[in-house]
């Protein structure tokens, strides 16, 4: 958490300048495109990677399909998860994240930036209309994160906790290629009581085709994908 006052601290002449420019360019995607909206976020987490001396290291962008749409699905530890695999992700993708996180600010812009989704894990009914929205535009081209442990704890370690079968879905629905990602150490940005620099790992895994997980249930479908990204943790870990 300190860490997060430090970068806010640190960035307060520039914040109103850019969190306009950001709401601005949310609220009118028909002068903005999507790759301009994408690259706007990316350099608000490269100023706040800068000021708040975080290097983020990205390892298998090779794996990453080429065309066609696709889901990642990361562990989490924090909130840094999702910037740092933007800021490794070169074309632009979204995002589907818990609706109570979402609103506040500078969040909420970064959020409309991507045309990411919002889901209220309290709303059966809304939260299958979002996996159907994700499905379908997957099918239409495009890339999305979803975190499929549904949270995270105040981490302190790499630990990995179960994945919800319902956030594999989307993937079988669209039938579109899963990618695993291994974060290690993004818990060390927000969570650590210290301002000194941090170094946090993403690894993009090599994708699942639908060939390879076509009949599978979805719980164990999740299995398989905690285990992919446990083993890469592994390798990295003591």
């Amino acid at each position: 958490m300190l860490r997060f006052l430090y970068v806010i601290i640190m960035n307060l002449f520039r914040a109103p300048f850019m969190i306009t420019r950001m709401r601005y360019e949310a609220d009118h995607p028909e002068k903005y495109s999507e790759q301009q909206r994408y690259e706007l976020d990316q350099r608000a987490v490269r100023i706040m990677c800068n000021t708040g001396k975080i290097r983020t290291a990205c390892y298998g962008k090779e794996n990453l399909p080429k065309e066609g749409g696709y889901i990642m699905y990361p562990n989490h530890q924090g909130k840094f998860d999702a910037l740092a695999i933007i800021l490794c992700h070169e074309q632009p993708c979204s995002v589907v994240m818990d609706i109570k996180k979402s609103k506040s600010i500078l969040v909420r812009e970064f959020i409309d930036l991507l045309a990411g989704k919002r889901l209220d894990k309290t709303d059966v009914r809304q939260a299958m209309t979002v996996i159907r929205e994700v499905a379908n535009e997957v099918k239409e081209g495009k890339r999305y994160i979803l975190f499929p442990e549904g949270g995270y704890e105040f981490h302190t370690n790499n630990d990995v906790s179960e994945f919800k079968p319902g956030s594999f879905k989307s993937a079988t629905m669209s039938r579109a290629p899963i990618v695993p990602v291994a974060l290690i150490d993004s818990y060390k940005v927000f969570n650590s009581m210290h301002v000194k620099p941090v170094s946090v790992q993403v690894h993009f895994l090599k994708p699942i085709r639908f060939e390879e997980y076509q009949g599978m249930k979805t719980k164990d479908i999740a299995r398989m994908v905690r285990e992919r990204i446990e083993e890469k943790i592994a390798e990295y870990t003591f």
